[in-house]
């Protein structure tokens, strides 16, 4: 028999709580993306957070540690061999993940790539570097329209992005670049979850803008995960924020994009008001896109705290047979070195108002329990070649 009716989600996009056991491999020892974040600012207020528990699992500026916590708390280890969105999540939901997803924030794209790409589609490859979309059509659009070169760039994810004047460069061409661009890419040492067409119209600096021919050329799960198993047993499966896209929509049944991460949180308390049987799950990544990656933290700190006050109207909205879980995909700690992602432990918070205890349960060496805990609630099987084992009967 199922425990709750509902269960929510919510990822909050690079959220560590210090370094992981490996961190060393990946160059992130002494990373706390949360620890960093209190002491920068001298403390968070966030009584949510706090009361549910989240001060219990690391020593955090401001966040206490309480006696009677609302919520069970724990803290997790990745398995997966990566520090990206698409590999946490993924193994959230039940994938091991044993090759990296490649990022080139900091470097821009490999040489031996550009020139393989250049001569492949004919065209001289100008950017190469991370930007923000409409910054890189405002330095860069008006030279591709002029020569035929094409921009080229990159962000925090594991991406490749080619933009196209509509008019100029064309949608076909556009598209078949990029479609060379994701066949360059499958290989390991390039590897990026998803190559993206941009297209945009416009003729000179301060009038382009990005259309809706958009199409991402996405690497889907190499697998079925638990949401594609609860989307077979007719549960409701909702995303909203980036979740449709990190899973290329495989297992979801409904989505919902969000405008930021405030924004996701109205969406949840909105779905929160409706009924529906299954999960939501929710990303809301302004927490690394805007504040960890550009090494903000008083950004990142106040981010936190608007999440807070959102969480306690969530809080006062879930039912009796709800369930609230909280957690992160990676870290992203904006007092490091450099502007990637950091290797670190993850919280793990969950709640229910039908729960008659609460307390810490021990470290955990994979993100996987969250997605075998939610089907194990629905009495759904988990597919074959997934990983992760339940925990539902710790929560009591």
């Amino acid at each position: 028999m199922e425990k709750y009716k509902r269960v929510f989600l919510i990822v909050l996009d690079s959220l560590g709580i210090g370094d992981a056991h490996d961190a060393a491999q990946f160059d992130d020892v002494g990373a706390n993306t949360l620890g960093h974040i209190c002491e920068k600012v001298g403390g968070l207020d966030v009584p949510c957070l706090e009361g549910m528990g989240l001060g219990n699992i690391g020593q955090f500026q401001g966040i206490h540690a309480l006696k009677n916590q609302l919520a069970y708390t724990a803290r997790l280890e990745e398995v997966s061999n990566g520090k990206d969105t698409m590999t946490g999540h993924w193994e959230m939901m039940g994938l091991e993940v044993t090759k990296p997803f490649q990022t080139f924030t900091e470097t821009g794209f490999p040489p031996e790539l550009i020139k393989e790409l250049e001569e492949r589609t004919g065209h001289k490859v100008i950017g190469n570097k991370s930007a923000s979309g409409t910054e890189i059509l405002d330095e860069l659009a008006e030279e591709e329209i002029a020569t035929g070169h094409m921009i080229v760039y990159t962000s925090a994810d594991s991406v490749l992005q080619i933009c196209g004047n509509e008019e100029t460069f064309g949608l076909d061409e556009l598209y078949r670049c990029c479609e060379i661009a994701r066949e360059l890419t499958m290989r390991d040492e390039w590897k990026v979850g998803r190559v993206i067409a941009r297209p945009y119209v416009g003729k000179k600096k301060g009038e382009f803008k990005r259309t809706s021919n958009r199409h991402d050329y996405a690497l889907k799960p190499f697998g079925p995960t638990a949401l594609n198993a609860m989307k077979d047993a007719g549960l409701d499966v909702i995303s909203i924020g980036k979740i449709n896209d990190i899973f290329v929509g495989e297992g979801i049944t409904e989505a919902y994009k969000s405008k930021s991460s405030v924004h996701g949180m109205e969406q949840t308390i909105d779905v929160a008001k409706k009924d529906f049987h299954g999960l939501c799950f929710v990303n809301l990544v302004d927490f690394d896109a805007l504040w960890g990656h550009r090494r903000n933290p008083s950004g990142y700190a106040q981010e936190i705290e608007k999440f807070d006050v959102n969480l306690g109207v969530l809080l006062d909205t879930l039912r009796e047979d709800d369930l609230l879980i909280i957690t992160a995909d990676h870290g992203n700690d904006p007092t490091y070195t450099g502007t990637d992602h950091t290797r670190e432990k993850v919280p793990f918070l969950a709640y229910s108002k039908a729960m008659k205890s609460s307390g810490e349960l021990p470290e955990t060496d994979t993100f996987s329990i969250i997605g075998a805990t939610i089907a194990d609630n629905f009495g759904v099987k988990m597919p074959e070649g997934t990983i992760g084992y339940s925990i539902l009967d710790k929560l009591k």
